[in-house]
């Protein structure tokens, strides 16, 4: 018998990369995380899919990933990269057998398999694109796929026009890759303040996803969902209880002491080849990939059993538990991170658990409570100072006069070409919004790869000013190549 229901929500992205560097911050990041996770996270869906389950997860990838995933030229470097991965460990192999090093020659010949996998997973079913690999699975029901603001910009830090025009092309967008329009969105760092819920509703949005804490400020219920003020904007809250089994970076699964070590690797062939062994220790013990399997397989059971207390204990009549992570833990941070989703969506129904999708329980609260709901984010503080305190604060500064600049271009210029495109606008708005992107303000403050993140931001507002005096002093000026083709600049001012 059912005690309730669990929606799984994976947050896919990356800033826009191509181009912007290579190591150790730049493009490795996004062929990292594509290996080592969306490859075999996609994969496992797949073959899920095909075994006739549906409505496993809630799938959010953001437009700015997902023209990454098309890019032809990105494409051809990824395969390149796989390729590499499979030399890199052949090397060790040739090593280990003059060294007669056991270990070292089953990490190599594990290391082998996995780029192997990959190599074939990618030449399969990416060949044409990430939007390709994706498209059967909605198209089936296997997921549900959300959408979002083009580039991952901070939401209550945009002026609305900027807003609106980030949510439709980045809606758009999605259209175009998987063939529909997602219902619902992911709003970057689940970053919420009144008024939000106005702009989804202008945007045709039905759903989205905020943390738990915001919603229970507001005195609502975790475990059912609700409508934000006066709109009809359903809002899910993640559980923090359940999600924080998984990537609490002090108790979570991760951790385990036999679990692939993210932060140890052979410096002479790049592969990671320890465990975890202990977190605070730098002496690591060789990784066992079998006993690794089993960790995972226990993980998954606890956290099931966990789920189905949770729904037992839940004060609602038919409760609803949400819990939300970024994909990229599911492989790249946490290499067995797939095998632990796989038995977790494999052991749901003998936990008396039903799988779901937000978009079907969406179509469930017809009679959802309203709410008021207050500011809030999934950040450190579950507020803003992530993205407003110091350097951080004066980059938000930074861009508000940027948005004001191009909205005073855009309502002044009246360059179009054949087609009704202002294409300097359409420049200068892509080059606003990969500078308005959350992940520069994030890595700032936290002090992971801030020269990039720093280099990034002030760079691509740089290049908003020269369009902008460019724009003033050439008539029928043409623009620089757009990388992103569905931001459309006439969004931002109701053309």
């Amino acid at each position: 018998m059912s005690v309730g229901r669990l929606a799984i929500v994976l947050h896919s992205h990356s800033p826009w990369l191509l181009g912007y560097g290579t190591w150790p911050v730049g493009e490795e990041w996004l062929r990292q995380a594509w290996a080592h996770s969306y490859l075999p996270v996609v994969s496992m869906l797949r073959a899920r899919a095909e075994r006739g389950h549906s409505a496993m997860l809630t799938l959010g990838v953001t437009p700015v990933l997902a023209a990454q995933w098309d890019e032809p030229s990105s494409l051809r470097e990824q395969a390149r990269w796989i390729e590499d991965w499979r030399v890199r460990a052949t090397g060790k192999a040739i090593e280990a057998s003059r060294t007669h090093d056991a270990h070292a020659s089953t990490d190599a010949a594990r290391q082998f398999g996995l780029a192997d996998t990959a190599a074939r997973e990618f030449a399969v079913h990416w060949q044409a694109g990430g939007s390709a690999a994706l498209r059967p699975l909605v198209d089936c029901g296997a997921i549900e796929v959300l959408g979002g603001p083009m580039t991952h910009t901070f939401t209550p830090h945009l002026l609305e026009p900027i807003a609106d025009l980030a949510f439709a092309s980045g809606l758009t967008d999605t259209a175009v890759r998987i063939g529909r329009r997602p219902r619902g969105v992911w709003i970057p760092e689940c970053a919420y303040r009144p008024g939000v819920e106005e702009i989804l509703t202008r945007q045709q949005v039905t759903h989205t996803v905020v943390d738990g804490p915001t919603l229970q400020r507001a005195g609502a219920a975790l475990h059912r969902p609700h409508r934000i003020g006066s709109s009809d904007v359903v809002a899910f809250g993640r559980d923090l209880s359940l999600t924080y089994r998984v990537w609490s970076p002090r108790k979570g699964y991760p951790g385990s002491p036999w679990y692939q070590d993210f932060h140890t690797f052979d410096h002479a062939w790049g592969v990671r080849s320890s465990r975890v062994t202990q977190q605070t220790s730098a002496d690591k013990l060789p990784y066992d990939a079998e006993r690794a399997r089993q960790q995972a397989r226990g993980d998954a059971a606890d956290f099931l059993a966990t789920a189905r207390r949770t729904l037992i204990e839940s004060t609602e009549i038919d409760p609803l538990v949400v819990v939300a992570y970024d994909t990229e833990l599911f492989g790249h941070w946490w290499h067995e991170g797939p095998l632990f989703l796989d038995a977790v969506l494999d052991g749901a129904a003998d936990a008396g658990i039903e799988l779901t999708t937000l978009e079907r329980e969406t179509e469930r609260a017809d009679n959802a409570s309203s709410i008021e709901v207050s500011a809030g984010s999934w950040g450190s503080g579950k507020d803003f100072r992530v993205w407003e305190d110091g350097e951080a604060g004066e980059l938000r500064d930074m861009g508000r006069g940027m948005q004001y600049a191009v909205l005073e271009y855009l309502r002044s210029s009246g360059r179009t070409n054949r087609i009704g495109r202002n294409l300097m606008g359409d420049a200068i708005t892509t080059e606003l919004l990969l500078g308005l992107a959350s992940d520069w303000a994030f890595m700032i403050t936290k002090a992971s790869a801030a020269e990039y993140a720093r280099d990034r931001a002030h760079g691509h507002f740089g290049s908003v000013a020269d369009l902008l005096r460019s724009a003033h002093h050439a008539s029928g000026a043409t623009a620089r190549d757009v990388r992103m083709p569905f931001v459309d600049s006439r969004l931002a001012t109701g053309d």
